[in-house]
């Protein structure tokens, strides 16, 4: 009869596949096997430490061998786990949508502290790009009279979108739309919109290739490329809010703090009318917001 063989204690697993990680290039392996290891045991970070000494189980094994190969290839931690948190939120995360940033969460802030939104009973926002709907059912959420337009020109994203909202109990506040930015204006009536926010593909082309692998290799292009110089889809969205905001109404956009964008898309938005435009910084110091403002009488 076959000896079994003697399993270690967590610890012991961790500490070699962290090593395995390092060995493979892995950006922050610690934190990855860690992560990787709380899903297994369904812990939190920080009670991690108590399981050390704990014997591993052959499940607990092969659960975290299998996710450390897959991390090994450079796959997002995301997109392993398949769920991330996003301010209030858990959402399904996969390789349909572009992984929910931290920026990001400031940029909602910036329409939740939005003065004229307060001042209006059920306003109605659009979020262009949605992809994980991680904008659009944060605003659900935490602005529960609102009324919301999530959009994306991807169907597989929107479809994403979809059972997020399903999964959190907000797919009733939220209308779908797959489209264009250009073709908005075939679903949407003029001067209806009070905001529109959107973190839109804002990296060059040809920046595209050189980007990191767990980037490049695993998140959808659609979601990344924003043309010739990253800024074609941020232009159109601000031409379109020019058209579907109301007067008053805002728009909210995350741009590459790395290419001036926000700078460099300031004097367009004036051309169309915008007002109290401003550059807002992100959590890391960078300039990475535009927000303006559509005149109130307009």
């Amino acid at each position: 009869m076959a000896q079994e063989t003697k399993l270690e204690q967590i610890k012991w697993y961790i500490d070699s596949s962290v090593k395995f990680l390092e060995r493979k290039g892995i950006d922050s392996p610690q934190l990855v096997v860690e992560y990787l290891t709380c899903r297994i045991l369904r812990c939190k970070r920080l009670d991690l430490p108590l399981y050390y000494p704990v014997q591993a189980t052959p499940r607990f094994c092969e659960v975290l061998k299998r996710g450390v190969m897959r991390a090994g290839t450079g796959e997002p931690i995301q997109y392993i786990l398949g769920e991330w948190d996003f301010r209030e939120l858990t959402l399904k995360v996969d390789k349909r949508a572009l992984i929910p940033r931290p920026e990001t969460e400031d940029l909602v802030q910036l329409l939740l502290n939005d003065q004229y939104l307060h001042s209006i009973k059920s306003p109605i926002i659009l979020d262009y790009g949605t992809g994980s709907g991680c904008i659009a059912l944060s605003i659900a959420k935490e602005m529960p009279n609102a009324k919301i337009f999530a959009v994306d020109v991807s169907e597989d994203a929107l479809a994403l979108a979809k059972e997020n909202a399903v999964a959190l109990g907000l797919d009733s506040r939220i209308i779908f739309i797959n489209t264009s930015v250009v073709d908005l204006a075939d679903f949407l009536e003029p001067n209806v919109i009070n905001a529109i926010i959107s973190n839109p593909p804002y990296i060059p082309s040809a920046t595209c290739d050189g980007l990191d692998a767990k980037v490049k290799d695993f998140e959808p292009r659609l979601a990344l490329d924003g043309g010739p110089d990253g800024m074609d889809i941020a232009r159109s969205i601000i031409e379109e809010a020019a058209m579907l905001l109301t007067g008053g109404g805002a728009i909210f956009l995350e741009l590459s703090a790395e290419d001036n964008q926000p700078e460099l898309l300031k004097p367009y938005m004036e051309s169309l009318s915008f007002e109290n435009i401003r550059v807002v910084q992100d959590m890391y110091k960078a300039n990475r917001f535009l927000t303006g403002h559509l005149p109130i009488g307009l």
